[in-house]
């Protein structure tokens, strides 16, 4: 059976292909990555990762979610701040920068930091969520 040379053409393509290369990590698994290490912004995120910034708080509700399931780790946010005030935003939980701030109307908001902190092995709690409620101030997810 002969088949036509358009099918000889995409045959052609198909094995002269490159193989492909052993898969990389994933986006959110890079971001797990980057916030273990250190404490980083959205901004310094999507230069770290090539993405945009929307991208990074869209994958950073994923993360946070991940985080969440396991009991080794936890996910840490410093809150952002007016630089004119000083005002933090402590109770805020969408990971979106705030546009400005609610006492003085400045816009001038420093952006929230994110880290991805290794609770130390053998320790027990009550309940896997028990570890998470204490934020010592840090502003806790």
């Amino acid at each position: 059976m002969k088949l036509p040379r358009l099918v000889w053409l995409f045959f052609d393509q198909v094995l002269t292909m490159p193989a492909m290369q052993p898969s990389e990590r994933t986006t959110r698994q890079r971001i797990i990555e980057l916030l273990t290490d250190s404490r980083m912004t959205t901004p310094q995120l999507a230069r770290s990762l090539g993405i945009s910034e929307r991208q990074v708080e869209e994958h950073l509700a994923h993360v946070v979610k991940t985080v969440l399931r396991d009991r080794s780790r936890r996910f840490l946010r410093e809150p952002s701040s007016c630089l004119d005030c000083g005002f933090m935003f402590r109770d805020r939980t969408r990971l979106t920068r705030p546009s400005r701030c609610p006492h003085c109307r400045s816009e001038g908001i420093t952006p929230t930091r994110y880290h991805i902190e290794s609770l130390v092995s053998g320790t027990t709690h009550d309940s896997p969520m028990a570890s998470r409620r204490s934020d010592n101030g840090k502003g806790y997810l």
